[in-house]
């Protein structure tokens, strides 16, 4: 079975965000971190070289492929601030509705600046799908 490109690992999850190049999405990404540490309650862990993730969990798929992954996290991508709602989007048409400007795929939400979205309702939309993934 092959193992996942994306392991979690020691690097220090505050050198990687130090060393973003565009001041802005450095200064988001330090802004992310404060909010995933107090909505998570856990500390960040570095995936990969450029994903910040908080807390794990284990999955098992029909096929038999199992393994670990974050709860939640983020990437301060050249491109956008991309953030991982493990949980997918089905069930929170209505935060994303009130949450500002961004886009998203399966599980990713894009976000040009911090200041595009109500940060109240990122805290809200983040802790409810670290809920839900924990609830299992």
């Amino acid at each position: 079975m092959a193992e996942l490109k994306i392991q979690r690992n020691a690097a220090p999850a505050l050198d990687f965000l130090n060393s973003v190049e565009n001041e802005k999405r450095r200064a988001d990404g330090l802004a992310v971190l404060k909010i995933m540490e107090e909505v998570t309650r856990e500390k960040a862990e570095m995936w990969g070289d450029n994903i910040v993730g908080f807390g794990s969990y284990h999955y098992k798929y029909a096929s038999g492929k199992e393994g670990d992954w974050m709860l939640t996290g983020f990437s301060p991508r050249k491109t956008s601030l991309t953030i991982y709602i493990m949980a997918g989007f089905g069930r929170y048409e209505e935060l994303l509705l009130k949450l500002g400007k961004f886009k998203c795929s399966r599980s990713c939400l894009y976000i040009n600046k911090l200041e595009d979205v109500d940060t109240d309702i990122l805290k809200e939309l983040i802790g409810t799908s670290v809920e839900r993934m924990r609830a299992g």
